[in-house]
C-alpha cells in the first residue's frame, strides 16, 4: 500500500474536514439556517461561513500571493472573537444575518476551497504552515460539535420538536458495572507529551500529588438522575453551590434541558426526535451545578481535571474501539458497552477543576494566541469528548472549558471519591 506523504495526508485531512462540514448541514431546511434562539447558539450558516473565514484570515491572505478576499465585508460578520483580527459583529447578532445568504456563504466557501487547494499544492510547507493548517482542520472540527449541538438547541426549542434525522440503532443492553477504578496516592505527570496535534492549554507539562481517590467506571444515568429530581432535590438548598441555588431560582430550572414529563413519564429531545428516556443511558444536557449537586446528593463529589486524566491514563490509554462518537452516528449518548469505561465519546464530563493556565504555560504568538489563553477565567474544565465530537479529535490530554451554567453542549458527569 502506497503511503501518502505528510502534505498528501493534510491534503487528503482538508478535503474530508470540510466535506463533514457540509454534510452535518444537509438535512437542514433553508429556514434551520438562520436561527439563533441562545446567545450562546449560533446560526448553521454563521458557522459555515466562520470557519471558512478561518482559512481565509489566517492562511490565504498571509500567504497565498495575490489572493482578493471574496467579499470585503465578510471579515466583520465571520469573525469570532479575535480581536488582533479586527471588528466583527456582536455574537448576540449573528441570527440577524439574514444576508449574506446562505447560497451565498455556499459560494464564499468553495472560493476558499479552490484557492486552498491552489496554495497547497504549490507550496512547500514549512512546519509552521503544516501546523497552521492543521490547527484550521482541527478548528473545523471542533465547529462541527457546536453544528450539532446548535442544530439540537434550534430544533428543541421550536414547539413542534422536529427531528434532524433519523436515529441509528443503537445497543439496547441494560446490564451496567457499578464498580469503581482506584488510583493510588502519587506524584503524576500531567499535560500533553506526544508528537502529534495538540492546543496550547495542553503544553506546561507538569507534575501534581494526588491523594489516593477513584472514580465510577462508567457515566450517571438517567435513571439515577430521575431519582436525584423525582426526590425534590432541585428545591433543597444544602445540595446547591449558592450561584447554582441562584441559577435554579432564578431560570425555574426543574430537570436537564431536554427532558420533558408526560403523561406521567419522562421524555427527552433528542436529534431523532421526542422519545421515552432509556433510564441506562448517560444524563447529558446538565450544567456543572446540576452536576455538583448531584454528587453532593450522592454523597460523593466529582473529580479534578487531574484525576480523570490519570485514570484515563491508566484504565483507557487508547479509545475503545465501541466508544461512542459523532462517526458512530447516534448524536446521542448510549448505554455502556462490555469493556469500555466510557472515559471518551458519549459526554463531555464536568470536572471539579477550574480553566486555569498550566504551569509554565506560553500562549502562541500573534492572533491565534487568542484561541484559548484569553477564556482561562470563570468557566470549569470538562473531559473526555462527547457524541458530537469527531474520534480522531480527543485524547486523555484534551481540555474543554464552558461556564458553570452551560447546559446545551452534550454534558455529562462520573462520581469520585477519596480512599
Amino acid at each position: 500500500m502506497k503511503v501518502l506523504s505528510p502534505t498528501r495526508q493534510l491534503v487528503t485531512a482538508y478535503h474530508a474536514v470540510r466535506k463533514q462540514t457540509e454534510a452535518i448541514c444537509q438535512p437542514l431546511m433553508i429556514e434551520d439556517y438562520v436561527v439563533q434562539p441562545a446567545a450562546d447558539v449560533s446560526p448553521p450558516k454563521w458557522h459555515i461561513g466562520h470557519v471558512t473565514w478561518f482559512f481565509e484570515t489566517f492562511i490565504l491572505l498571509p500567504y497565498k500571493k495575490g489572493y482578493q478576499v471574496f467579499n470585503t465585508q465578510y471579515p466583520f460578520v465571520f469573525n469570532s472573537y479575535y480581536e488582533g483580527a479586527g471588528a466583527r459583529i456582536l455574537r448576540t447578532n449573528r441570527g440577524n444575518l439574514t444576508r449574506p445568504s446562505v447560497e451565498d456563504i455556499y459560494k464564499y466557501r468553495a472560493y476558499v476551497d479552490e484557492h486552498m487547494e491552489e496554495w497547497l499544492s504549490e507550496t512547500a510547507l514549512t512546519k509552521e504552515l503544516f501546523d497552521l493548517v492543521t490547527i484550521g482542520l482541527h478548528h473545523e472540527q471542533q465547529h462541527q460539535e457546536l453544528l450539532f449541538t446548535d442544530i439540537k438547541y434550534i430544533l428543541g426549542t421550536n414547539p413542534l420538536l422536529p427531528k434532524y434525522k433519523d436515529a441509528v440503532p443503537t445497543p439496547t443492553q441494560t446490564q451496567l458495572t457499578n464498580s469503581w477504578l482506584p488510583v493510588e496516592q502519587g506524584i503524576y505527570t500531567i499535560g500533553y507529551q506526544g508528537n502529534d496535534f495538540f492546543y496550547d492549554n495542553e503544553r506546561g507539562v507538569h507534575q501534581v500529588l494526588l491523594h489516593a481517590y477513584q472514580i465510577q467506571d462508567r457515566l450517571v444515568t438517567n435513571g439515577e438522575f430521575i431519582e436525584f429530581v423525582e426526590s425534590g432535590a432541585y428545591t433543597k438548598h444544602e445540595y446547591w453551590l449558592s450561584a447554582g441555588r441562584a441559577w435554579v431560582l432564578e431560570n425555574g430550572i426543574t430537570q436537564p434541558l431536554y427532558w420533558h414529563k408526560i403523561d406521567g413519564k419522562w421524555h427527552q429531545y433528542k436529534l431523532s426526535g421526542l422519545q421515552e428516556i432509556n433510564p441506562y443511558e448517560p444524563v447529558t444536557h446538565v450544567s456543572f451545578y446540576e452536576a455538583s449537586a448531584f454528587a453532593l446528593w450522592s454523597g460523593k463529589r466529582l473529580p479534578t481535571e487531574f484525576e480523570w486524566e490519570i485514570a484515563c491514563r491508566h484504565y483507557a490509554p487508547n479509545i475503545s474501539k465501541v466508544a461512542n462518537f459523532s462517526d458512530n452516528g447516534h448524536l446521542h449518548p448510549v448505554v455502556q458497552q462490555e469493556g469500555d469505561h466510557q472515559l471518551y465519546g458519549d459526554v463531555w464530563e464536568w470536572t471539579n477543576s477550574s480553566y486555569l493556565p498550566y504551569p509554565f504555560y506560553a500562549k502562541l504568538e500573534g492572533t491565534l494566541g487568542e484561541y484559548n489563553g484569553k477564556f482561562m477565567i470563570d468557566q470549569m474544565v470538562l473531559r473526555g469528548g462527547s457524541c458530537a465530537t469527531p474520534r480522531n479529535h480527543i485524547r486523555p490530554t484534551y481540555r474543554n472549558f464552558f461556564p458553570t451554567h452551560s447546559r446545551w453542549q452534550f454534558m455529562g458527569f462520573r462520581l469520585a471519591e477519596h480512599i
